[in-house]
């Protein structure tokens, strides 16, 4: 197998306000785009040719694989990028089918969702499954685990040529799909290998996901999981895999954060050895404790404390105390120093500054600015500027887990429900106070001295509005 279908035509709108303004699989995590760590792993899997399927703002995903400074000549030969239009019937198994036109020979090809986080053994798994099957297509399921079966499309699992339930035991099957069920599901899907002869079954997808439990509400949205449920109906089989790495589907803000912090391990985890490139340095009052690599012209210069790995940029400076607890991955072009702080896990985009006393654990995206005096927990994006002694509340005085608003449902994260979401292009002003989960939309401004309680649309600005007295005022209050 050396084809793969990467789908990335979504709205994005439930990860609001990161794809107001790039495709989901363009949302930056442990310094580059999602989509970008999948193509990693798929070329060296011995993939060679990689369609993207895009939809609005595709272009972006083009300009990244062709200019981008960190991308391979292999990426580059590799992917193709195709725009799906807005007039094609909407979902995921119409994406591929005009994904599909691009297929110059008659053999079997991967699918990917363009926005998830997937272990390349496991898909390495799955191909081997597939190509011994004999069916013509094939899943990589992962567990629920702690995740709400109601906010995916789920799956149950059974013994290869069995109705009944799986033990452990491999092979396993696709037993049932539901979507977005109440309970009694325990897996979702994670990625899928497919024979040319699945297209024609995506080609009669109804454009309505009908597999759905009592009084549940689906979407007329042609999805690709609909189209196995109908190849069941007809008496299929769907071999299964089930993924023994971890999985994530970037579809809220804090799933962000979560694959971003495992990346980040990732990344760093596979340094053995300090890597200077040329022109590099580390100054040796620095306390290292653990692997630095460093881009050309990169150093990290005196009394800095680094207790993990790093992975550094080119042009990047580190200096003057700046503290650096556990792993983490920085871009070209940044400053960071005088006393300032980032937590365990957190990753710094390009021509970011980190200055005076600021503190940060999470995520921001290039051209971010936070100059003195802060701390902030969360994603920030980019081209952003935080005010002096812009804070974040970072626990609840009920010392529980804030509850999001995500187009009108309440919803509760499993992690990083008291994170602050801050979208591209905003602004705050000096001593704004920023409360657990609040999100601000891109272009929009939370003024100086704002207590922010709740969330900010695009395009908008929060001030405060005081109220003053004036009197005479004098010596003669004194006495004099």
């Amino acid at each position: 197998m050396k084809t793969a279908i990467l789908l990335a035509a979504g709205d994005g709108t439930k990860i609001w306000p990161y794809a107001e303004l790039r495709p989901k699989a363009m949302i930056p995590v442990a310094g580059k785009p999602v989509i970008a760590h999948q193509v990693e792993s798929l070329l060296e899997l011995g993939f060679e040719t990689l369609i993207v399927a895009g939809g609005r703002m595709s272009e972006q995903i083009t300009n990244y694989f062709r200019q981008g400074e960190d991308v391979s000549p292999r990426a580059r030969e590799a992917v193709q990028v195709v725009r799906v239009g807005a007039a094609e019937p909407r979902g995921t198994a119409f994406t591929l089918l005009a994904a599909a036109d691009r297929l110059e020979v008659d053999e079997p090809f991967l699918t990917l969702y363009g926005d998830t986080v997937v272990g390349k053994e496991d898909l390495a798994r799955l191909i081997a499954r597939f190509e011994g099957g004999g069916s013509p297509a094939a899943a990589l399921v992962a567990p629920l685990g702690e995740e709400p079966s109601q906010d995916w499309i789920c799956c149950r699992l059974g013994r290869a040529g069995s109705d009944g339930a799986a033990d452990g035991g491999e092979p396993l099957e696709i037993a049932d799909i539901m979507g977005h069920p109440r309970d009694g599901y325990t897996h979702r899907f994670g990625a899928f290998a497919f024979s040319r002869e699945f297209l024609s079954v995506c080609s009669a997808n109804s454009g309505l996901f009908s597999r759905v439990q009592v009084g549940m509400m689906p979407a007329p949205e042609g999805y690709l999981e609909m189209s196995l449920v109908d190849y069941l109906h007809v008496g299929g089989s769907i071999p299964a895999v089930e993924a023994h790495e971890a999985f994530i589907d970037m579809d809220k803000p804090w799933h962000i954060l979560q694959a971003n912090e495992l990346l980040v391990s990732k990344r760093c985890g596979v340094l053995t050895e300090h890597e200077l490139a040329e022109g590099a340095s580390i100054d040796p009052s620095a306390d290292i404790r653990g692997f630095v690599r460093l881009g050309e012209g990169s150093r990290i210069g005196r009394n800095v404390s680094v207790s993990g790995n790093l992975i550094v940029g080119s042009g990047t400076v580190i200096e003057n105390g700046a503290i650096l607890q556990g792993n983490h991955v920085i871009g070209n072009d940044c400053y960071i120093g005088n006393y300032c702080y980032l937590a365990e896990g957190s990753s710094v985009g390009s021509r970011c500054v980190i200055n005076h006393c600021a503190e940060l654990d999470g995520l921001i995206m290039d051209n971010v600015y936070l100059y003195h005096y802060m701390e902030f927990y969360g994603i920030i994006g980019a081209s952003t500027d935080l005010g002096a002694a812009t804070v974040c509340g970072t626990l609840r005085f009920d010392d529980g887990q804030t509850i999001h608003r995500i187009k009108g449902r309440r919803e509760l994260p499993r992690a990083y429900a008291d994170a602050v979401y801050l979208g591209d292009y905003s602004r705050t002003g000096v001593n704004a106070i920023l409360m657990p989960g609040v999100k601000i939309g891109v272009h929009s401004i939370v003024g100086p001295g704002v207590l922010l309680q709740e969330d900010v649309p695009n395009r908008t600005i929060v001030s405060v509005k005081q109220e003053l007295t004036s009197k005479p005022w004098g010596p003669e209050r004194y006495g004099w």
